[in-house]
């Protein structure tokens, strides 16, 4: 199964229409993106909570890292680069945080609101290598900057 991204954002913007919290909104769409792809063996947030530092928020799959800095890991980086991290072979990314030791590839997202305050990152990781496309990180950032954008 592949996420089909037109439903999930249209079922997404259905399930959070008004809805301002960010951590309400961050556990709906972890929910939701987790179960729209087999591909999907981690799905959550981490929440920009103090300067140059990443905790934990709502998320589906086994446990995550608790505390992230900017300086380390996949997620780090994009917080850090504020750029979209797409990872398929984490072995080869230096500095990687082996959070689960089955996670083979990963995608990060920044999640941004309005005015581009960095609100925290979209973590996605897959138990598969190069499980990840620049389509779904495209579709993926869409469905994020419609969800937090105005935020």
């Amino acid at each position: 199964m592949s996420a089909d991204y037109p439903t999930l954002a249209r079922t997404i913007a259905a399930l959070t229409a008004g809805e301002t919290d960010e951590v309400a909104l961050m556990a709906t769409l972890a929910c939701e993106i987790h179960h729209a792809d087999e591909r999907f063996d981690w799905t959550g947030f981490y929440r920009v909570t103090e300067p140059e530092i990443l905790k934990i928020g709502p998320y589906q799959g086994g446990h995550g890292c608790l505390v992230i800095p900017f300086s380390r890991g996949v997620c780090g980086a994009a917080a850090r680069a504020r750029r979209t991290q797409l990872v398929p072979d984490v072995e080869a990314f230096a500095g990687h945080i082996a959070c689960a030791s089955t996670t083979r590839s990963e995608l990060v997202i920044p999640v941004f609101g309005a005015g581009g305050r960095l609100i925290g990152v979209l973590d996605i990781d897959s138990n598969q290598p190069d499980a990840f496309t620049q389509e779904d990180a495209q579709a993926l950032e869409g469905i994020l900057h419609a969800t937090f954008g105005a935020l």
